[in-house]
């Protein structure tokens, strides 16, 4: 892969830039899908996909089972160099997700893949956990052997910065738990944003959340980390539930796993079928969505995934509303121009706004941002059929891909 140069960027030369190019009519080089996404497989100009890689990437995780899926995926892909696993407290605490990032290493033949131990809570609040959704042991009550390896000593928001300035604009972020882990790393270093070749996430919602009718779980189990990650400049891809609640397994995806006769799919095949048994004891009427795995195929193949662009910001202190994503556009919802507007509205000042000033107060403007600028690529739609041709295929191959 060709080395990138590396550029220093601070946030306030990313907002100028970005309204820069806002204003011109089109986004900055950094907002297309290639360099956004870091994608493994790319359009040329006649239209063809061309197969690039294999690009680093770092993968922060919370295993759960959709997560395990997802980490396999990873360890399935040659067109990623994965440079490290950063496990983090999330579904389960962290005492049961770093062994459960250690036993999927193992799984797949993967013990080369440094696993570092990230944060025990989120940075300000008590740790809400999902067992609920999860079982007990954080893979729906899948049953796995002690792993024998063991994590670096290296803590993961260190790992994480240490590896980025190893390879200053190459590293893409892979986060798919709660992103305590990735705020910590970019508040121990201030140039650490400008370093980052692009996050591509599985979090948030525009369309509700499955925690609260307002939050996505990885965003409200720390908000204030959610916040700083989606305000450093670096440029994003949303995976949230608008795409993932599509992407529930089933039956048929598991019987094809539990036939393919490699340890990958046998313990893929295991993971799915308890966690299907576990909704169906919940009374739910679906199998568990694969939000986590959709996330690395977002970043394998984006054309899976339709995307348009928004200015996300994160609830902090709202009371019910705490962790909701919230999505600004000129080209949605009541704000939607006519397609021959768009580009200009989005020149114009179209300010983003919070809550209005209280009585107490002395600021007189509850404007955010003077102008709209995006900052993220949210996925609203997936095609299902082409996401789980790719992860059961992947999975349940002789061999990676």
């Amino acid at each position: 892969m060709e080395s990138k140069p590396h550029l220093r960027v601070t946030r306030r030369q990313f907002v100028t830039n970005s309204a820069a190019a806002v204003a011109a009519g089109t986004l900055a080089a950094a907002f297309t899908p290639s360099a956004q996404a870091a994608p493994a497989t790319e359009q040329d100009p006649e239209g063809q996909r061309t197969d690039r890689g294999p690009f680093r990437v770092i993968i922060d995780t919370d295993p759960g089972v959709d997560d395990a899926l997802a980490l396999l995926l990873a360890m399935r892909s040659p067109e990623l160099k994965i440079e490290g696993i950063t496990p983090v407290a999330g579904n389960v605490p962290l005492d049961l997700t770093l062994p459960n990032a250690l036993r999927m290493v193992e799984i797949a033949g993967r013990t080369d893949i440094p696993v570092a131990a990230g944060a025990k809570m989120p940075l300000v609040r008590r740790l809400v956990t999902a067992a609920y959704a999860h079982g007990e042991n954080g893979l729906g009550g899948a049953v796995f052997p002690e792993p024998k390896t063991k994590p670096i000593a290296q803590p993961a928001a260190e790992f994480i910065r240490a590896i980025v300035r190893k390879y200053p604009g190459e590293v893409t972020l892979i986060p798919i738990g709660p992103l305590t882990n990735i705020a910590t790393a970019l508040n121990l270093d201030s140039e650490l944003a400008g370093m980052v070749r692009g996050i591509v996430l599985m979090g948030g919602s525009l369309s509700g959340g499955n925690i609260t009718p307002a939050a996505e779980f990885n965003i409200y189990v720390d908000p204030e980390a959610a916040r700083i990650v989606f305000q450093s400049g670096i440029p994003i891809t949303m995976v949230g539930l608008d795409a993932t609640r599509k992407t529930s397994l089933t039956e048929d995806h598991v019987r094809t796993l539990e036939a393919a006769q490699n340890p990958v799919s046998q313990a893929a095949a295991k993971i799915g079928r308890n966690a299907i048994n576990h909704n169906r004891e919940l009374g739910f009427l679906v199998g568990p969505n694969m939000h986590d795995s959709l996330a690395v195929a977002a970043f394998l193949d984006p054309s899976i995934l339709k995307f348009k662009e928004y200015y996300v910001d994160v609830e902090t202190t709202g009371e019910l509303t705490s962790g909701e994503t919230l999505g600004y556009s000129p080209r949605a919802g009541d704000l939607r121009r006519k397609p021959e507007m768009e580009k200009q509205a989005a020149a114009m000042n179209m300010s983003i706004r919070g809550s209005a000033p209280t009585l107490a107060t002395t600021r007189t403007s509850p404007v955010l941002r003077d102008k709209f600028v995006p900052n993220a690529k949210v996925a609203l739609d997936v095609d299902s059929a082409k996401f789980f041709n790719l992860l059961i295929g992947r999975l349940s191959a002789s061999a990676p891909a």
